[in-house]
């Protein structure tokens, strides 16, 4: 069955089932080949006709898929015409709806709307969209040419789109929230930082991700130089934006491996080597003027409601899934040893012999893997959370938004409360037939945890009220998710007192 609607570009038909209509690929900037490419998002053209959106649109390249990928990654090849999003509805000729955006994680490298599906958000009340962004080096190439961060810019122009265009869908414009996960969630805390995104949203949740990660200048223009000399062209986007987009990529793994074998923090810069990851948004001066967090604490985004967490081992994930985590010994803890490519514990900040001290007392029964796991998790996502829910409160305490703090305890079989185990149970994706990130969840994964989270989710969007006390710095509220939700007080005070200064 079809469903129509008018947008400011032209006419679109969707399709319909179980009473959700749903809109795919529907463009929200112009192509990114030719004059366009690596630069700044264009203005969609319009269309005649009837435009078809019940397929999805083109992927934005990239370097490659998950290794656990399965066939949801596969609906769409990567192509130039990748600026496209996804709008799922209860009704297209309701009016004041909540307006959800989710922007996807994938370590700024990879992604593909295909993965997520919107239906149940929908099914619930909600407009549910999904956009597309450019990774890598397509949207975080920065040679000092005014050009930097196109791919933070791609998800400003999404977000503009859905201003101008969702009430069409029944949504309201005024009340969009912004949530993601991971990098997408990192995304989000610049987003709260970013002068050109003020005002397009009024609500965000982060899940696995705050506002920490940003490159200085000096480092994202070295990597700019690196891959410029692997591709073999002058260091400048017009010579890069002409190399075919196979070999840009390949160059881009090139460079990668190089990282690898040799992560040094002098070469690379200290973030760079910590975070392993060389593109990620970069502070230019324009569109990042200064660190997220450090805006955010001074009042940027202190009119929006926030909600921030992480999940309980979030970054053992990425030890386990590598076989990395069994080869880990209490001697390369105690010595701040590299394994395997994954970065020692002192890259992280903290003096080594505090480092180990400090954890080994707190984690007596844990294997020396699962000790590196839970200092990795405190540098990348749980400080950095915690220190935007300080931030965000602090500032917000002059207005009427609020905060608010997560975290997901419930344990994946034979993992834990891993990174992205949350985000079916928040999707509330977990039968069989579409189960996002299936292989972590086990064959039994409860429904009442995804019930709760989901609808959570949904009043908070709806509201700014997920359903529990706000967060201060006096008891620092925070809900734990799990089989038997609670709410606790002050969880992390220790890893907090310790990382003082830090993170």
């Amino acid at each position: 069955m079809d469903s129509v609607v008018k947008t400011a570009h032209g006419p679109l038909r969707g399709s319909i089932a179980d009473g959700v209509h749903r809109f795919l690929g529907i463009p929200y900037a112009a192509p990114t080949s030719g004059a366009n490419r690596l630069r700044r998002p264009q203005p969609v053209q319009p269309w005649s006709g009837v435009r078809d959106a019940t397929s999805y649109g083109a992927s934005p390249p990239q370097v490659s898929p998950p290794e656990s990928a399965g066939s949801e990654w596969d609906t769409a090849l990567a192509g130039e015409d990748c600026l496209n999003l996804n709008v799922w509805t209860p009704d297209p000729g309701s009016t004041g709806l909540p307006v959800m955006v989710w922007i996807q994680g994938g370590a700024f490298e990879i992604g593909s709307t295909a993965a997520y599906n919107g239906r149940n958000f929908a099914r619930d009340g909600v407009v549910c969209v999904v956009i597309n962004w450019r990774v890598g080096a397509d949207g975080f190439l920065d040679l000092g040419d005014g050009q930097a961060n196109v791919g933070l810019l791609d998800q400003v122009a999404a977000l503009r789109w859905v201003r101008e265009n969702i009430a069409a869908f029944g949504g309201d414009p005024g009340n969009v929230t912004v949530f993601g996960q991971s990098a997408g969630a990192m995304s989000i805390g610049v987003l709260l930082s970013m002068p050109r995104a003020e005002g397009l949203f009024r609500r965000a949740i982060l899940q696995s991700g705050a506002a920490h990660h940003v490159l200085p200048a000096q480092n994202a223009h070295r990597i700019g130089r690196s891959l410029a000399e692997k591709l073999g062209v002058p260091q400048t986007r017009e010579a890069m934006a002409g190399v075919p987009v196979p070999r840009f990529l390949a160059a881009q793994a090139e460079l990668q491996a190089d990282f690898r074998a040799h992560p040094d923090p002098e070469l690379w810069g200290h973030e760079v080597a910590a975070s392993m990851m060389l593109w990620q948004p970069s502070i230019d001066g324009d569109v990042i003027p200064r660190r997220p967090i450090d805006r955010i604490r001074t009042g940027a985004s202190a009119t929006v409601d926030l909600m921030a967490g992480t999940n309980t081992e979030d970054w053992k994930l990425f030890l386990a899934i590598t076989g990395v985590i069994a080869k880990v010994t209490e001697q390369d803890l105690a010595d701040s040893n590299s394994v395997d490519g994954f970065p020692p514990m002192s890259v992280y900040g903290l003096p080594a012999e505090t480092a180990y001290r400090e954890y080994r007392s707190h984690y007596r029964d844990s294997s020396p893997g699962d000790v590196l796991a839970a200092v990795e998790t405190d540098w990348w996502v749980r400080m950095p959370a915690i220190r935007l829910a300080d931030a965000h409160a602090m500032a917000a305490s002059t207005t009427s938004a609020r905060t608010y703090m997560y975290e997901f305890a419930w344990p994946a079989p034979g993992l834990g409360a891993v990174h992205a185990v949350e985000v079916p149970f928040v999707f509330d994706t977990l039968d069989k037939d579409s189960r996002l990130f299936g292989p972590l969840l086990g064959t039994d994964p409860p429904q009442e945890l995804a019930d709760a989270m989901h609808a959570a989710w949904i009043s908070f969007a709806a509201t700014g009220d997920p359903g529990w006390p706000g967060y201060d710095q006096a008891r620092r509220t925070t809900m734990l998710f799990d089989t038997d939700s609670r709410v606790i007080h002050d969880p992390r005070a220790w890893e907090r007192a310790l990382w003082k200064d830090v993170r």
